[in-house]
């Protein structure tokens, strides 16, 4: 069964409704269980064009399913993208206000500033490198708007790979200066370890994913665009977090990205 091309609408108010008013809802596919990754794309791109609506405006890209080993376990053969927006944006120097999510966790990421469009179908990590013009450290926070956090690939596509917030590290450093593939990392929650990684966990480089979401975005006929911030995709598991808790990401060479929550 294909989706009905009149219920795209519904199903971006029945998503965008539910981050607004921060609350849990049964995953799409419950009620249409063929959906497929087109289909739910077109719905994630309808979604964002929601939020442009209400004067949201588009900042960038993150990729998900960036591990191989998650990439197996889901049954899938690539990672997944969805689009960051400025209001998505938050601040070391800010605490975060935990009544805006519904249950967030936080992973650690490299972001890529884009100093040049970039398109193609045969893109390399060579040439996202070529057109990076810093990588930064960075958190990303994601809550999915679905029930207990389960849902299906098609599910978390449409819900724009469950994103939230970004909080982006002061040091900024053009990656000519780094083994960018070999950034080990650790990353603790009240000054207890949580998580260790390597940024190899990235497909084996952090601009190999990037330069699959290039390629990806050219089947349609984009790209990435000079100003943008592409986040590469989660370098460990992602952690729970709850008010009063501060999460701290300290990188090799990178340095450090952190928030605290109330």
């Amino acid at each position: 069964m294909t989706l009905p091309k009149e219920r795209d609408m519904d199903i971006v108010e029945y998503l965008y409704s539910a981050e607004k008013e921060r609350r849990e809802v049964v995953k799409v596919t419950d009620q249409f269980p063929d959906l497929t990754f087109d289909e739910a794309y077109s719905i994630q791109e309808k979604l964002i064009q929601r939020r442009e609506k209400d004067g949201a405006r588009r900042i960038g890209l993150k990729l998900g399913l960036t591990s191989k080993a998650k990439q197996q376990m889901m049954g899938v053969h690539e990672s997944i993208y969805g689009y960051l927006t400025d209001d998505m944006l938050a601040f070391e120097w800010e605490p975060l206000e935990y009544n805006q999510f519904i249950h967030p966790k936080a992973e650690p990421e490299i972001a890529f500033f884009i100093k040049e469009d970039l398109q193609g179908t045969n893109i390399t990590a060579e040439e996202v490198l070529r057109v990076t013009k810093y990588v930064a450290p960075a958190i990303e926070i994601i809550d999915s708007r679905y029930l207990n956090f389960k849902f299906t690939l098609a599910d978390v596509i449409a819900d724009n790979c469950s994103s939230s917030k970004l909080v982006i590290g002061s040091k900024w450093i053009s990656p000519s200066t780094l083994d960018l593939a070999h950034l080990g990392l650790v990353m603790t929650k009240n000054g207890h370890v949580a998580q260790v990684g390597a940024s190899a966990a990235v497909l084996g480089h952090p601009a190999t994913s990037v330069a699959w979401a290039v390629n990806k975005l050219g089947e349609i006929g984009k790209g990435i665009k000079k100003g943008d911030i592409i986040l590469s995709g989660g370098i460990s598991e992602a952690i729970n977090f709850e008010p009063s808790d501060s999460i701290l990401v300290q990188f090799d060479q990178l340095g450090s990205v952190s928030f605290s929550c109330k």
